[in-house]
C-alpha cells in the first residue's frame, strides 16, 4: 500500500506531496493539468527509464520518493537475496540529475533498476485501457489461475521436488561429462601413472640422493683432506694430538698446585676427549671413503629420472610428483569406477523424475479443476460491465517440466459473438480489453494481495449505469486493497473514500501542476464543476451533493 509519494522537480510538478486513502481514492482535474504526469513519476519508481526531458527546472535534480507498507506481500526473500535490509515501511527513492544519471534507492540503499523493477511490480499496477501490462504472459496468467484454483500446496510440493529433480539431472550430466573427459585421456593418464609408479618414489628422497651423490663425486679429495688433518693431528713429532696430551699432563700438575686450576683442567679434558672423537670419526671416514662406481652409476641414474619427471610436468619436488602421482591414480579410479557411478546417479534421476511428474500431475488437476468457475464468473461481470457477448476461455497445454509445472495456459477473449476467441496478448487494447483487465482484478481481490491498483481513465467510453457498476466493483475491492482511480465521471469520482483535485497554477515564472486533497464541501463544487462545467448551476450542485450522499 503506498503510504506517501513526493515528487520534486518532475514535468510540469514543482513540488508535490499526496498521502492516499488505503481504499479508494479518486483524482480528478481538467485536461493537461497532470494527471498522467502523476503516472510517469509512478513508474520512474517501478523502474521505468528516464533522461533530463523530465526536469521542470535543467538545473535541479528531479526525486521521486514512495514509502509503502510491504508486510502482507511475503518480500522477506526478495529482500535478502537483493541484499537489502526488510522494513515493513519501504522507501523507494528515485534520483535524475541534471546531467542525466539516474540513481535508485530501496530503504537508502542503492539498487540496481532491475531489481526496482521486480519490486515495483509487486507494489503497484498500473491499469490503464492503453496498457495490456503483464496480463498477455503466460507466467502471469498460471499465477492467477493458482490463485483462484488455491494450488499453492500443490504448487509448493512440486517446485520441492523439480528443485530436487534438477539437482539429479545436473548430478547425472555432470557424472557423464567427466567420464567423457576422463576417457578421452584415461590412456594417457594411465601411462603417467605407470611411469610415476615404476620410481616407487619417497618423501625426501631427492635431497638425500643429492647429498649422497654430492660425497661420491667428491670422495678422493674428500679422503686426500681427512689425511691431510690425521697427519696433522697424530704426527709423533709435531702432531696435534702429542701435543695436546703434553698439555693434558701438565694440566694434571697444575691441578695438585691449587684448586683453581681444577675448572680449567675440566674444560680442557672436554675439548680433548672432543678432539679424540673428531679423529676417530675421520679415521672411520677415511676407511670407507672409497669410491664405490656402481652406486655413483645408481644414484645419478635415479635422480635423472626423477629430474626428467619434474620437468615435463613443471614440479619442483618429488613430494609434487607424488602428489600428482596420487591424483592420476585417483583419476584411473574414477574411469575403472564410473559406469556404476552413473548407473547409480541413473536410477537415482529416474525415481526423482518419476515423483516429480507425479506431483506435476496432481497440480495440472489442481488448477484445471478451478478452470470452469473462473471462466464463468469472467463471464458473469463482463456481463454486468456490459459485455454481454464477452466469451472467455483457458486454454490448456502440456509443456516440458519446469519450475512453474507441467502446465502452460493461455487466456483466449471475445467481446463479440461471431468473432474467434484471442490471446490476450493479440486482442487490440481498448475500452472492452480494459473492463476485462479489471473483471480479472476484481475476481483475484479476495483471493491474493495485490498491489496498489492505479485505474487510469478506465471508465472511459462506457455508459453512467456501467460506471456505477464498475465504482461498486471498485469499492468492494478497495475494502482490502488500496485503488488509485483516474477519472472524468462525475458518478465514479463522487464514490472515492478520498478526492484529489489536480490543478496548473500559471501564478509562477512555469506552468506548475499541483494536487490537493478536497474537503467536502470542495468535492461537491468540483463534481459540480465536471456535471455541468466551470460554472455549474444550482441544479449541478443538488446533483453533485446527490452523488456523495449515495456513495455506497
Amino acid at each position: 500500500m503506498l503510504k506517501s509519494l513526493f515528487i520534486k522537480n518532475y514535468a510540469l510538478i514543482d513540488d508535490l506531496e499526496l498521502s492516499p486513502s488505503a481504499k479508494l481514492n479518486m483524482i480528478t482535474g481538467e485536461t493537461g493539468a497532470g494527471k498522467s504526469i502523476m503516472l510517469g513519476a509512478l513508474g520512474l519508481l517501478m523502474g521505468n527509464r528516464a533522461d533530463t526531458k523530465v526536469l521542470l527546472f535543467s538545473d535541479q535534480k528531479c526525486v521521486v520518493e514512495g514509502v509503502f507498507q510491504i508486510e502482507d506481500y511475503g518480500l522477506n526473500d526478495f529482500f535478502k537475496n537483493s541484499d537489502l535490509d526488510y522494513e515493513d515501511q519501504c522507501i523507494i527513492r528515485r534520483e535524475i540529475s541534471p546531467s542525466g544519471k539516474s540513481r535508485s534507492f530501496v530503504n537508502d540503499t542503492p539498487v540496481l533498476l532491475d531489481t526496482l523493477r521486480s519490486l515495483g511490480e509487486v507494489l503497484m499496477d498500473v491499469h490503464s485501457q492503453h496498457d495490456t501490462l503483464k496480463l498477455g504472459e503466460g507466467s502471469y496468467q498460471l499465477a492467477l489461475v493458482d490463485a483462484f484454483a488455491g494450488s499453492h500446496s500443490e504448487k509448493a510440493t512440486y517446485q520441492k521436488i523439480f528443485k530436487e529433480y534438477i539437482q539429479a539431472k545436473k548430478a547425472l550430466e555432470k557424472l557423464k561429462q567427466e567420464a567423457f573427459e576422463l576417457k578421452k585421456e584415461a590412456d594417457f593418464n594411465e601411462f603417467q601413472l605407470n611411469e610415476l609408479s615404476a620410481l616407487v618414489l619417497k618423501s625426501g628422497e631427492q635431497e638425500s640422493l643429492e647429498e649422497e651423490l654430492e660425497l661420491l663425486e667428491n670422495s678422493e679429495e674428500i679422503k686426500a683432506k681427512i689425511q691431510e688433518i690425521l697427519l696433522l693431528a697424530q704426527n709423533e713429532e709435531y702432531g696435534v694430538g702429542q701435543g695436546m696430551a703434553s698439555i693434558a699432563q701438565a694440566f694434571n700438575q697444575l691441578a695438585g698446585l691449587g684448586n683453581k686450576f681444577s675448572a680449567l683442567q675440566e674444560r680442557f679434558k672436554s675439548l680433548f676427549l672432543e678432539f679424540k672423537d673428531i679423529e676417530e670419526n675421520l679415521e672411520d671416514d677415511f676407511s670407507s671413503m672409497d669410491l664405490d662406481v656402481d652406486s655413483l652409476e645408481e644414484i645419478r641414474d635415479r635422480l635423472s629420472k626423477i629430474y626428467q619427471l619434474q620437468k615435463k610436468h613443471g614440479l619442483d619436488s618429488v613430494e609434487a610428483l607424488m602428489a600428482l602421482e596420487q591424483e592420476l591414480a585417483d583419476k584411473v579410479f574414477q574411469v575403472q569406477n564410473l559406469d556404476e557411478s552413473i548407473d547409480v546417479a541413473e536410477r537415482a534421476f529416474q525415481a526423482k523424475e518419476k515423483e516429480m511428474q507425479a506431483a506435476g500431475k496432481l497440480l495440472t488437476e489442481k488448477r484445471k479443476s478451478g478452470f470452469p468457475e473462473f471462466e464463468k464468473q469472467l463471464k458473469s461481470i463482463l456481463t454486468q460491465l456490459a459485455i454481454e457477448n464477452a466469451q472467455v476461455k483457458i486454454e490448456h497445454q502440456g509443456i516440458k517440466p519446469s519450475d512453474s509445472g507441467l502446465d502452460s495456459v493461455e487466456f483466449l477473449f471475445t467481446a463479440n459473438k461471431g468473432t474467434a476467441l484471442q490471446p490476450l496478448k493479440k486482442v487490440a487494447s481498448g475500452g472492452e480489453f480494459s473492463r476485462l483487465l479489471f473483471a480479472i482484478k476484481y475476481i483475484m481481490a479476495d483471493k491474493m494481495a495485490l498491489p496498489t491498483l492505479i485505474f487510469d481513465e478506465i471508465d472511459t467510453g462506457i455508459s453512467g449505469e456501467v460506471a456505477l457498476q464498475l465504482v461498486k466493483m471498485m469499492k468492494e475491492m478497495a475494502a482490502n486493497h488500496q485503488i488509485i482511480c483516474i477519472t472524468h465521471l462525475p458518478q465514479v469520482a463522487g464514490q472515492g473514500d478520498a478526492h484529489f483535485f489536480v490543478f496548473k497554477d500559471d501564478t509562477e515564472e512555469k506552468t506548475i501542476s499541483k494536487i490537493r486533497e478536497l474537503k467536502a464541501d470542495e468535492r461537491v463544487l468540483e463534481l459540480a464543476k465536471m456535471i455541468a462545467g466551470a460554472s455549474p448551476s444550482d441544479s449541478a450542485i443538488r446533483s453533485a451533493k446527490e452523488l456523495l450522499s449515495s456513495a455506497i
